[in-house]
């Protein structure tokens, strides 16, 4: 039976870390699914197909990966409807692990046989996040080793005014 995952995220940008967690997630499964889910919590620099778009171009070396939008819906209603079997979180610190937890438990309620896999982020990334991302952006910061490069050029292409 072939193991299908699901990693999601707001990715508004997607940032190197995420791309590392991505690349770990999908070395465990037969199948990854990045679902590119809107924040109802936040407003976007990006617009969803924007964000698909990015992250398209940033996983396109990954044969096993199918990068797919999701506004309308849980997380756990799109990985049932997938058939994914786990679904992976990425957590930078202590700070995101009880959000994460709150979560991993909430799904579970809603769906006991899909398992959450908790990927710890590489010390090299943990401090990188896309609300950093986009303030040093704003300010003309330099964000190189951050983000992919295509997602440096989508920040250019929108302005510093965004």
């Amino acid at each position: 039976m072939e193991k299908i995952g699901l990693f999601p995220g707001s990715f508004d940008p997607i940032t190197l870390g995420h791309l590392d967690l991505i690349k770990r997630s999908a070395a465990i499964v037969d199948h990854l699914y990045v679902g590119v889910f809107q924040n109802t919590h936040k407003v976007g620099l990006f617009s969803n197909q924007e964000k698909v778009d990015l992250v398209k171009k940033c996983v396109s070396d990954l044969e096993n990966v199918t990068v797919i939008a999701q506004e309308s819906e849980l997380t756990i209603q799109t990985a049932t409807k997938l058939q994914a079997t786990v679904l992976f979180r990425g957590i930078r610190s202590v700070k995101d692990y009880e959000y994460e937890r709150d979560i991993a438990l909430m799904n579970h309620d809603l769906a006991p046989t899909i398992e959450t896999i908790i990927l710890f982020s590489k010390p090299e990334y943990a401090h990188i996040s896309s609300s950093l991302i986009k303030e040093i952006w704003h300010f003309n910061g330099e964000i190189n080793s951050f983000v992919p490069r295509d997602v440096k050029l989508a920040l250019e292409h929108k302005g510093a005014d965004a």
